[in-house]
């Protein structure tokens, strides 16, 4: 299953509650572990794509990119 990997500006626990409350409503995660500490989220999804992921995330209003490491 795809693993996909994201930076994402968070500075409080209300802008991670923000991304993990969108990614437990969107269909198609199987799992994902979002860390403030680290500023990364991490996705499993057999069905959607990186960008779709991603996009949703960027709707939280957080700034977000692909991780390149």
């Amino acid at each position: 299953m795809p693993v996909y990997k994201y930076d994402v500006a968070m500075t409080c626990s209300g802008c991670s509650g923000a991304v993990t409350r969108v990614l437990s409503k969107l269909q198609g995660v199987d799992k994902f572990d979002v860390s403030l500490e680290t500023k990364k989220v991490t996705v499993e999804s057999a069905t959607l794509s990186q960008d779709e992921i991603l996009e949703k995330i960027q709707k939280t209003g957080k700034a977000a990119k692909v991780a390149t490491d």
